[in-house]
């Protein structure tokens, strides 16, 4: 768009001053930095001053052109930007200079689909009064001086420089965080003269349809936060845990439900702090710090007090998500200024910086998501429980994981008090030589129990309150131990100490699991394990009744067919009454 005379004006101070019409409003009058320049150059050279604009030959010089996207305001002239319509805000294309460099507003283009909502993101904090998200001349689409041809959804200048010191050494991140399109970023880290081109990312997120407004009431509300800052997290489940800044529990959420509840939290505007930092800047672990000399205590994880370090050009500020005591490596967040360097500093505590390395940083902070499984971002972690097979996690050292298949057996159609077994089965009876006894039991307080088999991977982690290792004692009789951890290595259960000095078990007695062995006290029973391959289960309900006419019996429920399979199993009690 040209420039119109009558949308502009040269004030007598020298002041160049925007009076037509406002964003959003048809004739608002958007103009490059060369535009700008060939109208006050055009001014420039007319005998006498005309209407509203002070300007003639007989006045100073008001403008230079370095390049066609450089100018440089000369000889006092300056933008207006205190009046009702900002000049800067109408002007596009380049970079402005005024005051011999006291003064810079840069050049932004965004390059995205047309209608994306960007964020700025300048010294730590997002700049409100976002005029460059207007839609222009009545349209219908956000994005001021957009350009089909070469995919700018808006054009704008934003100030880096004022009073001759630059705003957080020039840095900006631009950000797209709006409620059902998927979450983007790109950071300048310091402008150049001339146009800064951001590509940003704007669609519709097909895992994101939530109406916002439902996210304040369940499940969503179920979701917390378990561990803040370093923590070891067992996600493959291969008994050595891994190191992550985050530990999360997505209660009765779906794991995409969970990732919309993230992306809500980090939106625009969000008023959620997480890990003391405003929802809408938080970003996850931007880079690693290596540190030496710890002195004055320890760093704090997750909190609003700021790490801090340098003074001028290599002063900055960052947010500590876990220190790594064992390693002495913090995972921070940097919010302004240049990566850590010589002494950082934290209330009363200091170290000395060593080696930083950046990290990849997730857009939104938790990773993605594939709608039935997560995609976590580098550190970011739920708790084991809530994680399954397809899941990918990243840990601090780099590597991604995915969990083993958990999976649940149910028995189902029970009713308070109802005795349910289930166990190995040959198909047509209860496996009971599942296991032999390496060694006999005999003494008065037993607490291992060692087998000559290896124990399955599928065996449940602990029995307690669910199942049960049953052991053939001298008298005949399967007796149930509720085993409280076992060891795959030594081939060991461990469990409550039990006196067999009485009735013991011989050595190569016959053992089995008992998945489920317990009293029903809800509708249905269930035990979860690790799958590793398909299992045939025998299942036994029993009740006897309590009343004088036993009128609540039940005939014996059994099959020895039952399956657990690679998305777990399950089976309905028929139960018959035997009244």
């Amino acid at each position: 768009m040209a420039l119109v005379a009558s949308s502009w004006e040269i004030q007598v101070g020298k002041g160049i001053r925007y009076v037509g019409a406002a964003h959003g409003v048809a004739g608002a009058n958007y103009v490059t930095v060369l535009e700008l320049h060939r109208w006050l150059q055009d001014l420039a050279d007319d005998a006498s001053s005309a209407g509203d604009d002070y300007m003639d030959i007989t006045r100073d010089t008001p403008s230079d052109k370095s390049f066609d996207t450089i100018i440089s305001l000369t000889n006092g002239y300056t933008l207006d930007t205190a009046y009702t319509t900002p000049a800067n805000e109408y002007i596009y294309g380049g970079t402005i200079i005024q005051g011999g460099g006291t003064d810079i507003w840069d050049g932004i283009a965004v390059v995205a689909n047309r209608g994306c909502y960007v964020d700025v993101i300048q010294d730590g904090a997002r700049l409100t009064g976002d005029f460059w998200n207007n839609t222009p001349n009545g349209e219908s689409y956000r994005g001021i001086n957009f350009d089909a041809a070469t995919g700018k959804s808006a054009q704008f200048m934003v100030k880096v420089r004022a009073s001759g010191a630059d705003i957080d050494g020039k840095i900006l991140l631009f950000q797209t965080r709006e409620w059902g399109k998927t979450y983007s970023e790109f950071r300048i880290p310091g402008t150049g003269r001339g146009v800064n081109t951001v590509p940003l990312t704007y669609k519709n997120d097909l895992n994101n349809t939530t109406i916002i407004g439902d996210l304040v009431s369940a499940p969503f509300t179920t979701v917390t936060n378990v561990t803040t800052g370093y923590n070891l997290i067992d996600v493959d489940n291969n008994g050595a845990d891994e190191e992550y800044y985050s530990e999360w529990d997505k209660g009765d959420c779906t794991i995409n439900q969970f990732y919309e509840y993230m992306k809500y939290i980090t939106r625009r505007t969000a008023s959620a702090t997480v890990y003391g930092t405003a929802g809408e800047l938080f970003r996850g672990i931007t880079h690693s710090v290596t540190y030496t000399g710890l002195a004055g205590g320890a760093f704090a994880q997750g909190t609003s007090t700021d790490l801090t370090w340098g003074t001028g050009a290599t002063a900055g500020t960052g947010r500590i998500l876990a220190d790594d005591t064992t390693d002495d490596i913090l995972y921070i967040q940097l919010l302004t200024g240049v990566v850590p360097t010589g002494t950082i500093t934290q209330g009363g505590v200091t170290a000395t910086t060593g080696t930083v390395t950046e990290k990849a940083v997730s857009t939104p902070a938790c990773g993605d998501s594939t709608g039935s499984s997560i995609v976590g971002a580098y550190g970011f972690s739920l708790e084991y429980a809530d994680l399954a097979k397809n899941d990918k996690i990243t840990a601090l050292d780099g590597t991604t994981r995915q969990p083993p298949n958990n999976v649940t057996f149910t028995v189902s159609g029970l009713t308070s008090g109802y005795s349910v077994l289930v166990a190995p089965s040959t198909g047509s009876a209860i496996q009971v030589n599942q296991f032999t006894l390496n060694g006999a039991l005999s003494g008065a307080a037993v607490t291992s129990v060692v087998v000559n088999e290896a124990i399955p991977v599928d065996t449940p982690a602990v029995a307690t309150g669910v199942g049960s290792i049953r052991i053939l004692r001298a008298n005949g009789q399967y007796t149930k131990h509720e085993y409280t951890a076992y060891n795959s290595g030594t081939k060991t259960f461990t469990i409550p100490a039990h006196d067999f000095s009485t009735n013991g078990a011989a050595n190569g007695a016959n053992a089995y699991l008992g998945y489920i062995d317990a009293v029903a006290n809800a509708t249905d029973e269930s035990y979860s394990c690790v799958y590793s391959a398909a299992r045939t289960l025998a299942v036994r309900v029993r009740f006897g009744g309590t009343g004088p006419a036993y009128s609540d019996s039940i005939k014996t429920y059994q099959t020895f067919t039952a399956s657990l399979g690679e998305s777990g199993g399950g089976s309905s009690a028929a139960v018959v009454s035997d009244a």
